[in-house]
């Protein structure tokens, strides 16, 4: 078991998130806080949490202070506080936006529009925890995005041989394979890079 402090683990992933989010949004076009939204159409991705996160990010908060304020909102929750006062008009403008749409008659409809009225996204048993792994979730769909985005170098002129039949031969398992992992190498290389850059802001 990890003696790591799940809170400064989360501090850490928000920073790499970030970084992974510009390096993606760079590739694809997206606007950095978009991402993660956009990986959740690949694959189903917690992606509330992740964009809160960058959003904040976005507007100048550290990740230090982004990290203890969602975690310390969760606390306030499991006290029977709200954790946020504007948090009420949130709430209200999105009870009025969904009320008119669902039977509230329909018990798995009503179940519905309670998620969406959540006080925290975080599990309030688990704040810490729960926001890491989200977090980390996150920087899987990054990598989502950016593999949809960019070819490893010189795969493209393969591929076309490939397709025109200049190629010998089909290409198998090991090509696609060595195909991802040129990938996945440039993804990291690119987001160390970027996290390396911003290191001042975990300060």
């Amino acid at each position: 078991m990890s003696d790591v402090d799940p809170t400064a683990a989360a501090v850490a992933a928000a920073h790499w998130l970030h970084a992974a989010t510009t390096v993606a949004a760079e590739e694809s076009g997206l606007e950095p806080e978009q991402v993660v939204l956009e990986a959740d159409n690949i694959e189903a991705l917690p992606n509330e949490t992740p964009t809160r996160v960058l959003e904040s990010l976005a507007s100048g908060m550290s990740p230090h202070a982004v990290i203890t304020g969602l975690i310390r909102g969760a606390m306030d929750v499991t006290e029977g506080n709200l954790p946020d006062i504007d948090l009420l008009d949130e709430l209200s403008g999105r009870l009025e936006r969904l009320a008119p749409h669902l039977d509230l008659e329909d018990p798995r409809q009503r179940e519905q529009l309670i998620r969406s009225l959540r006080l925290t996204p975080l599990d309030p048993s688990r704040p810490a925890l729960d926001l890491l792994e989200d977090l980390l979730s996150g920087i899987h769909g990054c990598w989502l995005i950016y593999q949809e985005y960019v070819e490893p170098s010189g795969s493209s002129d393969e591929q076309g041989d490939v397709e025109d039949g200049e190629g010998d031969e089909e290409p198998d398992d090991a090509y696609y394979e060595a195909r991802h992992e040129e990938l996945m190498a440039a993804f990291i290389e690119a987001v160390r890079a970027e996290a390396a850059e911003r290191h001042e802001r975990l300060l």
